[in-house]
């Protein structure tokens, strides 16, 4: 298996015509203040959680996944589906510019780290064994993520 093309690459899913994304800088101290002491130490420090431990692995409801740091919306209901891999799975992102991806050796392994765009919140890992219509899978730590509902209709 080979992993999809760091951003930019050639082969790669951004595109030079996607809008470029507002960037968001804060002090460690400034993200501490703002973060859970879990989503601080996925979000800004790397790390993972458990699979099947995540709040939104198993989630359904309609409506869109905000980078937990920034409140940048990174992806939609509609994309998400069970990999059976035990984090939130995507084949697609809202858009690919909202995403930063980097070559990750970490654990004995190579990998496509992604991150947010905006704020370099580490997110998870992309990999190219996802379903049609991408081929891609959004590996995504469910705590660099923060839930918006769908707003339903106006009474």
């Amino acid at each position: 298996m080979t992993d999809p093309a760091p951003s930019g690459a050639p082969g790669s899913p951004a595109s030079s015509t996607s809008r470029a994304t507002a960037r968001v800088e804060r002090s460690d101290d400034d993200w501490r203040a703002r973060l859970s002491d879990e989503e601080f130490r996925i979000a800004r420090g790397g790390g993972t959680e458990r699979a099947f431990t995540g709040r939104y692995w198993n989630h359904h409801e309609p409506g869109r996944y905000l980078c937990v740091c920034c409140g940048t919306p990174l992806f939609a209901s509609g994309q998400k589906y069970d990999s059976g891999s035990g984090w939130p799975s995507w084949w697609q992102p809202i858009d690919d510019a909202r995403l930063a991806r980097r070559r990750d050796a970490s654990h004995g392994m190579v990998r496509t780290e992604v991150q947010c765009a905006a704020c370099d919140a580490h997110l998870g890992h992309v990999f190219d064994d996802g379903p049609a219509p991408s081929g891609l899978r959004y590996c995504i730590n469910s705590a660099s993520l923060r839930f918006e509902p769908e707003a339903g209709p106006r009474r």
